[in-house]
């Protein structure tokens, strides 16, 4: 029986997923996608074997284990995290939160609280509608494919991971493959790392197939893919991801850290995992390329199931 792989509907993720769905490990997984919370639930109800979670969830449910040397991290600017406000950070009372990623509402927690002094500002949960959000409150927490596009004329954007930058010099890790501490990945825990490198050689591909779909020309798309993203867990993402936890629980967001515990891997595969991104050649984006068709995610010709719950937080 194939291992079920829980994915993220967000465009962050189309490069670490790219093998499973358009590349050497097609068919070889059962594949469910949702929102990153989601697949947070996924694993903690046995509903999935592995996911692409939050980081913020490894520290709430138990027995996982993470795959080393891959992430969804970003160096400085991300421009998919972003806090819109008409008010300074300080002042604002009342934030409507999108929580499709739990590990982002605690990083604006920590940012307000260690930071900006403003702990006593208020979330609300809110389904993720930009406008809606900003025109009923002070602010809006806005996550994802919707923070690429939302319009901010005439207020006040703050993005998250630059703003961690800014306080703490570090890059910041959003989300990672964990996986139930029983289930053996064995060979398969290959076609991650190949994934990863089929993705980013593809990247002008990507960019041309899911411009449409998201309303951003394909230079946008290309440009935040490979400048604001980087998919490694190398020391320096492990560092600013270290900071985040004891943060995190300082605030009582989490209880006390514990470390993070790394599937093993066999020599040949641990090689691909310690990629050295900053030195892997991205294709360059081809102007004359000719356009791909946008497809929804997931493609409708691959064998997904839908995510058990039928709905999104």
């Amino acid at each position: 029986m194939n291992l079920r792989l829980s994915l993220i509907d967000f465009l962050n993720a189309i490069p670490l997923q790219w093998g499973f769905t358009q590349g050497s490990a097609r068919g070889r997984f059962r594949l469910l996608f949702d929102v990153p919370s989601q697949c947070a639930r996924h694993l903690r109800q046995g509903q999935a074997d592995i996911g692409l979670i939050p980081v913020i969830e490894y520290q709430r449910i138990p027995s996982l284990s993470v795959l080393p040397g891959i992430s969804i991290a970003s160096k400085r600017e991300v421009k998919s995290v972003i806090f819109v406000s008409g008010r300074p950070m300080p002042e604002v009372k009342r934030i409507a939160v999108d929580t499709s990623s739990r590990t982002s509402v605690a990083l604006l927690r920590i940012l307000l609280n260690e930071f900006y002094g403003n702990p006593q500002a208020e979330f609300v949960p809110r389904r993720p509608d930009p406008q809606g959000m900003l025109e009923e409150f002070d602010a809006a927490l806005i996550i994802g494919n919707p923070a690429l596009r939302v319009d901010t004329r005439g207020r006040r954007v703050y993005d998250l991971a630059n703003e961690w930058y800014r306080f703490t010099g570090l890059p910041f890790v959003f989300a990672f493959w964990a996986l139930r501490r029983q289930v053996d990945l064995g060979e398969d825990a290959a076609c991650f790392y190949q994934s990863r490198r089929q993705g980013l050689r593809d990247l002008p591909r990507i960019s041309r197939r899911y411009a449409a779909k998201l309303g951003l020309s394909v230079g946008e798309v290309y440009d935040y893919l490979s400048r604001n993203l980087d998919y490694s867990l190398d020391q320096d993402n492990l560092r600013g991801l270290e900071t985040y936890y004891r943060l995190a629980a300082k605030w009582d967001l989490i209880d006390t850290p514990r470390p993070l515990d790394m599937v093993p891997l066999t020599d040949e595969v641990e090689e691909a995992a310690l990629l050295d991104l900053s030195k892997f050649e991205i294709p360059a984006l081809d102007a004359d390329s000719p356009k791909e068709q946008a497809q929804g995610i997931p493609d409708a010709s691959l064998p997904v199931e839908a995510a058990p719950s039928g709905k999104k937080q």
